[in-house]
């Protein structure tokens, strides 16, 4: 039985992105708006710029009103810390409460500063923070963990809104060379697999986390493999279940429920804004990032929006210092990626 064609990498919560085209911009299966902004200036990157936030589940989204294709997607993943402090508005005429958002993306920190242009109003704050907090705490609805704390004696800990499909025994592990005999449970989120008796020998695997899951020949006969997402780590994990005839049956049990995930998955996040409970009476509402899809043309970040929104932080190293003749100056050496051109040509 061949691997259904479902799996598509989430990216929308681990990752930052600039000036995004209409693909990028559209939500996911399962990502949907818990809040949005209408009045919002990007006071780092666009300074002077009047914005919208699109607060979801899995990334905030900043996007100019008069230009859509200038937008920004931070997914929740990649936030360090969130604070407030004092920022320099154009559209605030001058010092202003703001939210800084420090984040961390392939080895590089960008920070960002957003600042709400109603006075004394706290939505934005508390949106950002609070979706965060739940986006936080229910990483075991997305993420793969070893050896981890899932059980309660010897039955799985349940998450909030997990519910059990099937618990199959006599599953075994191919880790080494022996194997280790234990049991799966298949529930709505995950597939987790535990030794018996030394349950704290365990993986738990969320569905949003598996690329593939199939039968291929091993050193110990037929084994169900199940293969994690490279942002997971990429493990291959090989099971013995026997006879054959059963190991079939149980790869097509898996494979539906891996496909049932797919057509509604569900990353644990249950956040709900007071303001925004209407929006699931009213599709128009949870539509909002279809919508600003369609009014983007498709465009990539550059390296000048990429420099805009660098944070070097408290603790970067020293770099060399070179004299330019052109300015006259002598400076760091930009990191790399980087030019003097580049940098001063900022707006």
């Amino acid at each position: 039985m061949s691997n259904p064609e479902v799996y598509e990498p989430l990216w929308e919560d681990r990752e930052v992105k600039f000036d995004l085209g209409r693909s990028h911009l559209r939500p996911r299966p399962g990502e949907f708006v818990v809040d949005r902004l209408e009045a919002i200036e990007d006071t780092k990157g666009n300074n002077g710029e009047r914005g919208r936030i699109i607060v979801t589940n899995l990334r905030i989204i900043w996007h100019a009103v008069s230009y859509p294709k200038i937008n920004l997607s931070i997914g929740h993943h990649t936030i360090l810390s969130l604070n407030k402090k004092v920022a320099q508005s154009k559209l605030r005429g001058g010092e202003c409460e703001a939210l800084y958002v420090l984040t961390k993306f392939n080895g590089t920190r960008f920070e960002f500063i957003f600042t709400n242009l109603v006075p004394g109003s706290p939505r934005l704050y508390t949106s950002v923070f609070s979706v965060h907090r739940a986006y936080d705490t229910t990483r075991l609805y997305r993420e793969l963990k070893l050896r981890s704390a899932i059980l309660n004696g010897k039955e799985l800990r349940l998450l909030p809104l997990e519910q059990i499909f099937s618990k199959i025994d006599g599953v075994w592990n191919l880790s080494n060379e022996q194997g280790n005999l234990g049991l799966f449970y298949v529930t709505n989120v995950r597939l987790v697999w535990h030794a018996t008796p030394k349950t704290n020998f365990n993986v738990s695997i969320p569905w949003v986390q598996i690329k593939a899951i199939k039968v291929r020949n091993s050193r110990f006969g037929h084994a169900l493999v199940v293969e994690s997402s490279h942002q997971s780590g990429g493990y291959v994990l090989g099971f013995k279940i026997d006879p054959e005839e059963r190991l079939g049956e149980v790869l097509k049990e898996l494979l539906a429920y891996y496909e049932a995930y797919y057509r509604k998955p569900q990353f644990g996040v249950e956040y709900v804004m007071e303001s925004s409970k209407a929006a699931e009476e009213n599709p128009a509402e949870n539509a909002v990032l279809e919508n600003l899809a369609d009014d983007v043309e498709i465009e990539t970040g550059n390296q000048d929006t990429l420099a805009a929104y660098y944070s070097s932080g408290g603790n970067s190293e020293n770099r060399e210092v070179i004299f330019e003749e052109t300015l006259g100056l002598a400076f760091e050496k930009p990191k790399d990626g980087y030019t003097v051109q580049s940098l001063w040509e900022l707006n």
